[in-house]
C-alpha cells in the first residue's frame, strides 16, 4: 500500500469509535502541532492519552479530507475535523481545519507536522 493510501485510510477512521486506530502508528511516532494553544509535541503515549480524552468527550471524531498529495513517503493532507459531542449527540459540528505533513515509515504513521485553526461556524 502506498503512503497516500495508508494516510487516506487513516484519516477516514473515526478516532473515537475505531478500536484499531493505534495500530496505524509507528512505535517511534512523533508529532509537532501548531495550534491555538501554541506548539505542542506528542509521542506515542501522548497520542494514546489524547484519544482516551477524545473518547470521554465525543461520540464521534472524523475527518473530511479536502486535499491529499504524496511525495515519496510524505503525504500532505488538508482536512476538517467534525465531532459529535457527548452533550449534543444529535448534532455534528465542524471543530477545526488542519493541514498536516505526514511521514510514513514501515507502512505506519511515523511523524506528523500539522497546523490547525478552529472552524468557522
Amino acid at each position: 500500500m502506498s503512503a497516500k493510501e495508508i494516510i487516506s485510510k487513516f484519516y477516514t477512521l473515526d478516532f473515537v469509535k475505531d478500536a484499531n486506530v493505534m495500530s496505524y502508528f509507528h512505535d517511534d511516532f512523533e508529532m509537532t502541532w501548531n495550534s491555538s494553544k501554541g506548539t505542542l509535541h506528542y509521542n506515542l503515549e501522548d497520542v494514546k492519552n489524547l484519544f482516551s480524552e477524545l473518547k470521554r468527550n465525543f461520540h464521534s471524531y472524523q475527518a473530511q479530507i479536502h486535499q491529499l498529495h504524496e511525495e515519496s513517503n510524505f503525504v500532505t493532507v488538508r482536512f476538517t475535523v467534525y465531532v459529535t459531542a457527548i452533550e449534543r449527540p444529535e448534532k455534528e459540528d465542524a471543530l477545526a481545519n488542519f493541514i498536516s505533513i505526514v511521514e510514513v515509515k514501515d507502512s505506519k504513521v511515523y511523524k506528523i507536522n500539522q497546523i490547525s485553526q478552529l472552524a468557522d461556524h
